[in-house]
């Protein structure tokens, strides 16, 4: 089972590669990746030296090109193409048809990853695209269960990734339509969930406040940890109490799962984060890196050490973890 880590930099890559990644996932400096924040991505220099680094350590690169593309801007996603298959790019990880279609008729060669942006939640939904396109590995959307992921494994010769670690997203991904509504862009065609643009931090004499686009997201008080403002995990006014109405939150952190990975099949487990330093990567790729190899060793007497746990949720949204939609007991 192959550890997929984050890299938004290629500080961020290279910590990933000498931590224990065998994957790297990164996205280009515009929005034809769904992390397109300023300061964050690669240039086409960056990301030859980031290949370069990874492919002298044996270790493999995927391009995030998994946005949807527009009429106007069509020539964008597939020029992001033509660049890395030129650079050497390992895969790339596509959501729009269209531009899978284009991948496949112009680069054969290229392995196709299907992203967690299309919401292929059945194997029925993969088919397609394995059928269609040849995609030879999907990224499932953190909204099944572990018995619907272990249905899905067992039905698609297609390899199954799932999310490991990392925000925990409660919408369904490549379909939520939250921040379009709030700041009139939509993530699946601009590249960024809440973008930067929107977002204000005001001092005020009730405390401080963030908002996108002047909605009032959340209020900190004095000495509160502040998070960054999305519609989902804002805390609202509902019912005359003041809560985390969408969504509390918390990390998805599934380390206890890595027995039952291995046993159906997973082929790989992605760590969410490459909007977060190269700090961060590296603790959690090293995390991960020994709580995979001992999983393989110990096969079900595995259990998470203790100081995994600890150093996981220092880097948890509000300092906390969750198994999010995997752990259904009651179904």
């Amino acid at each position: 089972m192959e550890l997929v880590c984050p890299a938004g930099s290629l500080s961020a890559l290279k910590a990933a590669i000498d931590n224990g990644a065998d994957w790297v996932y990164l996205g280009l400096r515009d929005n034809t990746n769904a992390r397109n924040f300023a300061g964050l991505n690669f240039d086409r220099a960056a990301l030859a030296q980031g290949l370069a680094y990874a492919h002298a350590r044996k270790r493999r690169v995927v391009l995030a090109v998994n946005t949807y593309p527009q009429p106007a801007t069509w020539q964008r996603w597939t020029a992001a193409l033509a660049g890395a298959v030129e650079a050497g790019i390992d895969a790339v990880i596509a959501a729009d048809p269209g531009l899978m279609r284009h991948a496949a008729r112009q680069y054969p060669l290229l392995e196709l990853h299907l992203s967690v942006q299309s919401s292929a939640t059945s194997h029925e939904a993969i088919a397609f695209y394995h059928e269609h396109f040849g995609v030879k590995r999907a990224v499932l959307p953190r909204v099944l269960s572990l018995a619907q992921v272990e249905h899905v494994v067992r039905h698609t010769p297609v390899e199954i990734e799932v999310f490991g670690f990392g925000g925990l997203c409660v919408m369904v991904e490549g379909r939520c339509a939250l921040s379009a509504y709030a700041c009139g862009d939509s993530p699946n065609t601009m590249g960024a969930c809440s973008p930067g643009h929107a977002v204000r931090w005001q001092e005020t004499p009730a405390g401080l406040e963030s908002r996108l686009n002047g909605i009032l997201i959340d209020r900190y008080a004095k000495g509160e940890r502040a998070a960054y403002p999305t519609l989902c995990k804002g805390r609202f006014a509902a019912d005359g109490a003041t809560y985390y109405a969408i969504e509390e939150p918390a990390s998805l952190n599934t380390l206890e799962m890595l027995p039952q990975f291995l046993a159906m099949g997973v082929r790989a487990v992605k760590i969410e984060g490459r909007q977060r330093s190269p700090a961060y990567v590296a603790q959690v790729t090293r995390v991960w890196r020994e709580a995979i190899d001992a999983a393989g060793r110990e096969g079900a007497r595995f259990a998470p050490r203790r100081e995994w746990m600890a150093a996981l949720d220092r880097h948890a949204e509000g300092s906390q973890h969750t198994l999010g939609a995997f752990s259904r007991p009651w179904k």
